[in-house]
């Protein structure tokens, strides 16, 4: 009798403990395991080139010296109003599959394979000596974006907005990781479908951040991935919840067998 009733309880107590388990991931990041010297640290960035300029880019192109778009050369500047405010219309250009934007007043400008500032200077010199004088021209450029997945709190596509955004720029932008992430397992997938790079940081070391591969590119894709006390975890509930019924069962079972023995 009394080896049923400790068999009963015995399964009660599995069942309860098995689906009450937890943890709490507390993540170290940016530990400085090593000491790193200023130069090697720029050293690292300098190694980094800007983006280059691709056909179908979307700019933004403005000239800021005259406050106006620069698609209108004239003195009367095109305006938008809405409930009594009045606000400039920000003009887009697309960059044509034969490396030009078409700009007003230069006709087909050649752009591709120009960084965001070289592609600036150019433009604002070209104005300068045909139409403006003292043009200060503002290049953007919009469709630059990456795609955060994985353990972050906002996933999604977010863009670029300046160049050499870092990775934990963009993971800022995103929340932050979750308590489930594994801050040492974090992975940039980048370059085209038939040659896809991964790239794996370890954020609970300092010298990440010196790392040039730290720096995004449009396009790439950062992953997450779950630390093992998630995993684990996610493996023992599964486990509950295959043999919780089957061990409601038993429990049920010897219960009703104690009370006839009585």
């Amino acid at each position: 009798m009394r080896f049923l009733f400790f068999t009963y309880f015995l399964v009660l107590g599995l069942s309860f403990i098995f689906s009450s388990c937890s943890y709490k991931q507390n993540q170290l990041l940016f530990e400085q395991k090593n000491l790193i010297q200023d130069s090697t640290l720029q050293k690292n960035i300098a190694k980094v080139t800007n983006y280059r300029i691709k056909p179908q880019d979307i700019l933004q192109i403005r000239d800021l010296q005259n406050n106006k778009s620069i698609i209108d050369l004239t003195p009367v500047t095109s305006t938008v109003s809405f409930q009594g405010n009045t606000s400039k219309q920000e003009e887009t250009y697309q960059v044509e599959d034969d490396g030009t934007v078409a700009l007003t007043g230069l006709g087909h400008v050649q752009i591709v394979g120009l960084t965001r500032l070289e592609a600036m200077k150019h433009i604002e010199e070209l104005y300068h000596k045909n139409f403006l004088k003292n043009p200060m021209i503002e290049l953007k450029i919009i469709n630059l974006k990456v795609t955060v997945l994985g353990e972050i709190k906002s996933q999604g596509n977010f863009p670029l907005v300046k160049d050499r955004t870092t990775l934990v720029e963009m993971i800022g932008e995103a929340g932050g990781l979750t308590n489930r992430a594994n801050e040492k397992n974090v992975k940039i997938i980048r370059g085209e479908q038939n040659n896809l790079q991964v790239t794996q940081i370890d954020l609970s070391d300092i010298k990440s951040i010196s790392d040039p591969r730290n720096i995004l590119q449009s396009g790439d894709i950062i992953y997450i991935a779950e630390n093992k006390h998630a995993v684990y975890a996610d493996k023992n509930q599964n486990f509950v919840t295959t043999i919780q019924p089957g061990l409601l069962v038993l429990s049920t079972a010897i219960l009703i067998f104690t009370l006839i023995r009585r």
